[in-house]
């Protein structure tokens, strides 16, 4: 009996120690998460005047749904990226204007996201407004959708200009009826930034930048922005009139995959 009862202990402690050593790195991982580099800073830490409006934290965006990867509504960017940002912004302010930033570092879950949902075809819930006039199997061919973004890189921002006091923008109520992107402005989901000519991820030609057709106030707003930006460093994609990158880029060839959160950063603030 004594050495029985010595076996068995002795197999217990023995499977306690294996299943100590199989499952904690395990519940590390489920726990933690990747971590940003050293370089990376929470928007808010560096201006707190900007307005962020995390589109894809909601499910107003094209997908439709929160899209993977956005744990809070928060802009993270390179520190050189955000610090270009503040100094905008404090040319804007004094101009009775403000920034307003509706999407900063994404993580590769996300794009990868948009990549699934491009695929399948079926689901077209949000074409009423993101891409009324145009056929979803030409997402990839058009450029709408890429398996790459500059944003994961960290130094890309999309980002629209907003008159102060700023006015808030009421919340978007999933099922409701959708409105073009390129309609006119009155008509299309209300967005307290000024009149840019379309609305932000419109999936059309009207959001080039320097598109012809789009002329006076809506022109002069589209100029407000990237005249500002540009002074400052960043360089404009001309088909996206809110999408900018900061040159140098820190991280011109990464692409990184951490969570969109604080607990991402190594020093959040």
């Amino acid at each position: 009996m004594t050495r029985l009862t010595t076996a068995v202990r002795a197999l217990v402690t023995a499977l306690a120690a294996l299943l100590a050593v199989t499952t904690a790195p395990a519940t590390a991982s489920a726990t933690s998460g990747p971590k940003a580099p050293e370089d990376f800073v929470a928007l808010r830490s560096v201006d707190r005047t900007i307005i962020q409006e995390i589109r894809y934290f909601t499910p107003h965006n094209f997908v439709g749904e929160r899209v993977d990867g956005y744990r809070q509504p928060l802009c993270i960017l390179t520190g050189p990226a955000a610090e270009a940002l503040h100094r905008a912004q404090r040319h804007l302010l004094r101009r009775g204007y403000s920034l307003k930033v509706y999407d900063c570092y994404r993580p590769q879950r996300a794009v990868d996201h948009f990549v699934r949902w491009a695929e399948d075809l079926d689901d077209q819930d949000m074409k009423g407004e993101f891409y009324p006039d145009v056929d979803k199997t030409r997402l990839f061919e058009d450029g709408y959708i890429a398996e790459k973004s500059g944003h994961s890189r960290g130094s890309t921002v999309d980002l629209t200009v907003v008159k102060i006091p700023a006015r808030p923008t009421r919340p978007y109520v999933p099922g409701e009826p959708l409105v073009p992107c390129s309609a006119p402005r009155d008509e299309r989901f209300p967005d307290n930034s000024v009149d840019m000519g379309t609305g932000y991820d419109c999936f059309d030609t009207l959001s080039h930048t320097l598109d012809p057709r789009i002329r006076g106030e809506q022109r002069a707003n589209r100029l407000l922005l990237k005249d500002t930006l540009e002074d400052l460093g960043f360089v404009n994609l001309a088909e996206e009139w809110w999408h900018f990158t900061y040159k140098p880029e820190a991280h011109p060839d990464t692409y990184f995959d951490f969570p969109v959160s604080a607990r991402s950063l190594v020093a959040p603030r």
